[in-house]
C-alpha cells in the first residue's frame, strides 16, 4: 500500500461520503418536506448510525493493546462525536448547549489521540478537521468563527509537516487560510497542493486568486484585483455558481479604468471559450468604448 492509499483510506471516504450524504439529505428535504415521518425517521437512522460508531470506537478503547491503537480508537471516536455534532445541529435537532457538549466530547478524544501517539498524522488531521466543522456551523450562524479556522489551520499544518506528500492536508489547511481572509497563506498551500494533485490544487488557486481578486477590488486596488482576477482566469477558474468568478469582475476593471483593446479582446476570448459574460456588461462597454467589437 502506497502513502497516498493511506491517505485516502482515512480521508478519501469520509468527504466523499459527508458529500454524497448533504446532497441527499438536503434532496430528501425538499422531496420529502410534505412527509415529516419519513425525514424524521432518516434522521433517527442517521443519529443511530453515529451513535453506533461511538459506541464501536468506546470497545475499541477497552480493547486495544497498544497506545497506537488506542490514540487511533479515540481519535475514531473524535470524529464521531463531531460528525453527530455537526449534523445535529445543521438539522437543529439539539439545542446550542448541546452541541457545545458533543463538540467538547469530540475535543477531549481527539485531545487524548495525540496525547497517546504525538507523531500521528492522523489524530492531527482528524482534530483539525472537527475545528473546521465548528467554524462552518458558527459561520453559517453568523458567529464569529475566526479562531476555530485558526486552531484548523494549526492542526492542519502539523499534518503537513508530519507528511507532506497529503495534498488533503494542504487543501484543508488552505481552506481554513483561506476562511479567515489569509489569502498568501492559502496560495502557498493550494500551491504545494497542486504539486500533489493538480485537479484540486488548480481549483483551488483559481479560487484563492479570485478571490483575493475581490479583496483588492474592494480595497481600491484595481491593479493588484486585475493581475488576480487574470491569474483566476489563467488557472481556468469555474463558473459553478459555488466558486468566486472572476470573469465578469474583470470586464468592469477593464472597462472602467479605459482599457478597451483589451476589453474587447477578453470578450471575444469568453465567447469563443464559452465563458458568460453580463450582457449588460458588454453593452456598458459598448457605451464606454464608443465600439461594438
Amino acid at each position: 500500500m502506497t502513502r497516498m492509499d493511506k491517505h485516502d483510506s482515512w480521508i478519501e471516504p469520509t468527504r466523499t461520503v459527508r458529500t454524497i450524504e448533504h446532497l441527499l439529505l438536503f434532496g430528501a428535504a425538499v422531496l420529502l418536506s410534505g412527509c415529516g415521518w419519513m425525514v424524521q425517521a432518516a434522521q433517527t437512522m442517521h443519529l443511530r448510525g453515529y451513535d453506533k460508531n461511538i459506541s464501536d470506537a468506546t470497545q475499541a478503547i477497552a480493547n486495544a493493546r497498544d497506545g497506537a491503537a488506542r490514540a487511533h480508537a479515540f481519535s475514531t471516536r473524535g470524529s464521531a462525536y463531531a460528525e453527530k455534532a455537526r449534523y445535529s445541529r445543521a438539522f437543529k435537532l439539539v439545542t446550542a448547549d448541546e452541541y457545545d457538549r458533543l463538540f467538547q466530547l469530540a475535543v477531549k478524544d481527539h485531545d487524548q489521540a495525540i496525547a497517546l501517539n504525538p507523531g500521528s498524522t492522523e489524530a492531527y488531521y482528524n482534530r483539525g478537521q472537527a475545528y473546521w466543522d465548528r467554524g462552518s456551523q458558527d459561520e453559517f450562524e453568523h458567529k464569529d468563527a475566526k479562531s476555530w479556522f485558526d486552531h484548523a489551520a494549526a492542526d492542519f499544518q502539523v499534518s503537513t509537516e508530519r507528511d507532506p506528500r497529503n495534498y488533503m492536508a494542504f487543501d484543508m489547511l488552505g481552506m481554513s487560510h483561506q476562511e479567515n481572509g489569509a489569502w498568501e497563506q492559502a496560495i502557498g498551500d493550494y500551491t504545494r497542493e497542486q504539486s500533489l494533485n493538480s485537479k484540486l490544487g488548480t481549483a483551488r488557486l483559481a479560487d484563492a486568486y479570485c478571490g483575493r481578486g475581490q479583496q483588492d477590488a474592494k480595497n481600491k486596488n484595481l491593479e493588484a484585483a486585475t493581475a488576480d482576477y487574470e491569474k483566476s482566469v489563467e488557472l481556468g477558474s469555474n463558473t459553478d455558481g459555488c466558486s468566486c468568478e472572476p470573469y465578469n469582475s474583470l470586464l468592469v476593471i477593464y472597462t472602467q479604468t479605459g482599457q478597451y483593446d483589451k476589453a474587447w479582446k477578453f470578450v471575444h476570448w469568453a465567447q469563443t471559450s464559452k465563458h458568460w459574460l453580463d450582457a449588460e456588461l458588454v453593452e456598458y462597454l459598448k457605451k464606454n468604448s464608443g465600439r461594438n467589437s
